[in-house]
């Protein structure tokens, strides 16, 4: 960015910066708190010469009015020092929401398209940079109207060609005269920004509610770019399904969607894995307790949907008023509960609060209206009152004085809560026979406009509930959650240690540590472990983003998090949590097992790799059993060490002298410590080590439920195959944490269990376990047996090569050395034939088997849980005879001729070789 950088402040105003952003200047200032800079255009050839436009506008948790009298048009030739309102040709009254372009081609020619009360208006056009104006058409952009929409945009290389974004976007080719539909086949509507090509005149992206979209041929036809995580969820549920539970989210304009938790492939989970169960704005789901196939979906303002998965159908469930009932108002995100007492029997709100008993096949008003009520007309905006001809603008948004959130006792079924949308919290106790009316100003510190963002009953205590609030629609964005244990008659608060501005949108409690809670809120997720009076932030990777929705899917312990914006984290067995005290952050040491048993089963390892860069796929969680360990101090090496007591003794003006150059050497020879868990089976037999990290806090570290690997080790760097050793079975194991400091190992905490449980039951019986388990160490002894010969028949090939030049240097008579030589090199021969057949068949068609064909056949039944076959076994033996043979003849070679040839060569005066004797005529 060249010259001067610009921020809107909104209701703050227009603010300029020379300086990189350390200072910032006020150089266009609203003239009330209900106008904004909504936008600013810069003329390309003169940067000095701006354009911004103000709005007038309040908007409410009630209502919305667009138009007043601070909106307008400003230019500045001065860069910003001084401003001149724009008013020839531009209407006159009562303006609203503005949005402007310059003509690339020409920066003359300036666009605008303006709202008017009414909730009229039209576009104009200026070709003296805004002097005069000319009203071209009434276009302002439709759709849901300007709370929504109001950008053009400026073709670059066609003038006077301009797009309006709209749900429906048209784009004009004389300057904003006629407008034509832009193509939206195959293309989601909803358009919010597009950007163009330097050079290409037909390529066109475009940003709308759907994601991006590219075209290459002036939008005759568009291609969804696929790979962005960018679902902006409102709310969230987790069901029970087997082996891996579904996660189900309600998405801004993108239906209600559907998707597993995990794969079982090793890329995770892709696009084509979700599904949709109803269209339109998705808002809260639910799904029924030990019955993953009924869900409840529903789109806005209560449109409620019960769907059986297993036909994929939906019956159309919202409740209906009986002749002569008021028109219900349902919230844009209307609550809905499943009962924990009875799993056919939901709950659903408008201004009152229904009931079913059969799934919403009928359903019974439980109360009356419980909001306040009012008219949302007569509500001051702007500091007045508003009539008919104002720029209201209400139409998709949502309806106002409904129950925005509701909340069953799990305790006990007859204590229900409400919490609305206009400062009320109702409860009853006696399963809606009579509601006891609570106000929002009636509790310390909380305002009267608050809307009730959640309300949750304690899974403990019938008494007690939680509610978070939010007032940021009133320009509050203080966090407020708040608690009583005696049914509203106390209230309070939790939010003390809550962030600034982190306005809490959900609360959920853990179902076995009662004061093990977690909240999302609008920059991220924070958890607390005594009841909310300290709350400490769970990033984890998860971004900086408003999370809307926090659910706990039970049988896993995990923690499912919906954010606005950039889709659904899943946090993985947070049982650990519930260990963390300030007594236990104590202890040196702490090993967590994991809290349920551990899904065991084989990735898919397939060719699924191949669909290209344009799809998206989120990692699935770490295949194995993941343990959690926490290092009260970090292990650290005597240089580390010293380091650190330096530092203090710097801070303290006690400086250190030099080390002595022995204790210097000493510290570059020492070894880094190590932590490491290692894996026993249920007779206590040694199954494999992980090394884990050693600096303090708390991490996880996850076993791939193999055996530590027996190959010949060639290099301290494996991966992949070589790394990994034969796949554990199911059963029961323990792990243990150790440290090793130096030559020192010291276990660090008592060792835990837990269970490997096969998730998948095959067609066939298959072979059992102890035979599986037996089968498997005669392959790992294969394994080891075949890697050894193969690294020492290596070692003699490569030595060969050496030889051939050692002999060659020899003087006098060498041919007794090249008979020895020949000799050894057709042993080589020999024993490669018979490990891998004819070399010279290779990739030439079928060859007969050979000890490694019959290895690698007997090694591929350790792929399937099914365990092997007769003809494994058979394999089997048939490889381990023809190794027995080998090994002792490649033992030979390297231990008695080759070691032979090399002691001739020497003996000769031939040169010394790798292996060779050091003999004392050598060493003169």
């Amino acid at each position: 960015v060249q010259g001067p950088l610009w921020t809107s402040g909104g209701e703050r105003g227009l603010y300029k910066t020379t300086d990189g952003g350390e200072t910032w200047n006020l150089v266009l200032e609203p003239e009330d708190e209900w106008t904004g800079v909504t936008s600013l255009l810069i003329d390309p050839r003169t940067p000095d010469r701006l354009y911004a436009a103000t709005w007038s506008r309040q908007r409410t948790v009630a209502a919305y009015v667009g138009t007043g009298s601070g909106s307008g048009i400003h230019k500045s030739d001065d860069g910003g020092e001084t401003w001149t309102e724009l008013k020839t040709g531009l209407p006159a009254g009562n303006m609203g929401k503005i949005g402007m372009a310059i003509s690339p081609m020409n920066p003359d020619v300036v666009y605008a398209t303006i709202e008017i009360d009414n909730r009229e208006g039209g576009f104009y056009r200026s070709a003296n940079q805004g002097a005069s104006w000319t009203k071209l058409s009434d276009e302002v952009g439709g759709g849901t109207g300007p709370h929504y929409y109001q950008e053009i945009f400026a073709d670059q290389h066609q003038f006077d060609r301009v797009y309006i974004a709209s749900n429906y976007s048209k784009a004009s080719d004389d300057g904003g005269k006629t407008w034509t539909p832009i193509n939206n086949t195959r293309k989601h509507v909803d358009d919010h920004a597009m950007a163009f090509h330097p050079t290409d005149p037909d390529f066109i992206l475009i940003g709308s509610d759907g994601g991006i979209y590219m075209s290459h041929d002036r939008m005759g036809n568009w291609r969804y770019i696929a790979n962005l995580p960018l679902t902006q969820f409102y709310k969230i549920a987790a069901d029970d399904t087997e082996p891996f539970y579904l996660v189900y989210g309600g998405t801004q304009d993108n239906s209600t969607q559907g998707g597993p938790s995990r794969t079982n492939r090793t890329e995770g989970i892709k696009n084509k894995d979700w599904f949709l169960t109803l269209g339109g704005d998705g808002h809260q789901p639910a799904v029924e307790p030990g019955n993953p196939d009924i869900m409840y979906s529903q789109w806005q303002q209560g449109n409620l949907t019960r769907v059986d998965r297993k036909t994929k159908q939906g019956v159309y469930i919202k409740p209906q008023p009986l002749p002569g009932d008021p028109a219900e108002r349902f919230n844009w995100d209307a609550p809905i509960n499943v009962s924990t007492h009875d799993a056919k029997r939901i709950y659903f709100a408008s201004q009152r609060v229904w009931r079913s008993d059969d799934r919403g096949d009928s359903w019974t008003p439980i109360s009356g209206d419980l909001t306040k009520n009012e008219n949302r007309m007569h509500m001051p905006m702007m500091g007045r009152t508003w009539s008919v001809e104002a720029g209201w603008d209400i139409y998709a948004m949502s309806e106002y004085h409904t129950i925005a959130n509701f909340a069953e006792s799990p305790v006990d079924e007859n204590i229900l809560w409400v919490g609305t949308d206009d400062g009320i919290i109702q409860v009853t106790t006696n399963g809606g026979e009579s509601w006891k009316k609570i106000e929002l100003d009636d509790i310390r510190g909380i305002p009267a406009t608050a809307y009730v963002n959640d309300i949750r009953a304690d899974l403990y205590d019938p008494n007690t509930v939680y509610v978070a609030l939010d007032n940021h629609k009133y320009g509050d964005f203080k966090p407020y959650l708040i608690k009583t244990t005696n049914l509203g008659k106390k209230w309070t608060s939790l939010a003390d240690s809550i962030p600034d501005k982190h306005l809490v949108w959900r609360f959920v409690q853990d179902h076995v540590n009662k004061d093990l809670m977690f909240i999302g809120t609008e920059f991220g997720l924070f958890f607390t472990v005594d009841g909310g009076e300290k709350w400490v932030e769970l990033d984890g990777g998860i971004p900086t983003i408003s999370t809307r929705d926090v659910v706990i899917q039970r049988r896993e312990n995990d923690l499912v998090a919906g954010t606005f914006g950039r889709g659904i984290y899943i946090l993985d067995d947070y049982a650990p949590l519930r260990e963390l005290t300030e007594a236990s952050l104590e202890s040196a040491a702490l090993l967590f097992a994991p809290s349920r048993p551990v899904k065991w089963f084989q990735l898919d390892r397939n060719h699924t790799r191949t669909d290209g860069d344009d799809r998206y796929n989120a990692e699935n969680p770490a295949h194995g059993a993941t343990l959690t360990y926490y290092l009260k101090d970090s292990l650290l090496t005597s240089k580390a060490k010293r380091k650190k007591a330096e530092k203090d003794m710097i801070k303290d003006e006690k400086y250190p002298k030099y080390p002595s150059w022995e204790a210097i050497e000493a510290e570059n020879q020492e070894a880094k410590p190590a932590v490491y868990l290692e894996i026993h089976d249920d007779s206590g037999e040694f199954v494999n080590r992980i090394v884990g990290e050693t600096s303090k806090g708390l991490h996880r570290i996850t076993w791939d439920m193999t055996h530590a690997s027996v190959r010949a080790v060639t290099s301290e760097k494996e991966s992949g195959w070589r790394s990994r050793g034969m796949t554990a079975m199911p059963g029961q194991y323990t792990a243990t944490l150790f440290k090793r400091e130096g030559s020192e190992v010291t276990q660090l905490a008592a060792p835990v269990a837990f269970e490997l449980e096969s998730i998948y039951q095959g067609a066939l019986a298959g072979v059992a376990k102890d035979q599986i388990v037996d089968f498997g160490k005669k392959v790992m002894a294969a394994q080891k047996r075949s890697s050894a010969n193969s690294v020492l028949l290596e070692e003699v090939e490569d030595a060969m090569k050496t030889i051939r030049k050692a002999i060659d240097r020899t003087p006098g008579d060498i041919a007794a050395l090249e008979a020895q030589f020949a000799v050894i090199q057709t042993e080589i021969n020999a024993i490669n034939l018979a490990l891998s057949g004819l070399e010279s068949r290779n990739r030439k068609g079928a060859k007969p088997a050979n000890i490694m064909s019959r290895l690698g056949y007997a090694m591929s039944a350790m792929r399937s849980s099914y365990g092997p076959t007769q003809q494994h076994l058979e394999q089997l033996d048939f490889a381990m005879e023809g190794l027995n043979m080998v090994s002792q003849r490649v033992d030979v070679l390297h231990q008695t001729r080759l070691p032979a040839l090399k002691k001739a060569i020497v003996d000769l005066g031939g040169p010394w070789t790798v292996g060779a004797p050091l003999n004392s005529q050598q060493a003169m």
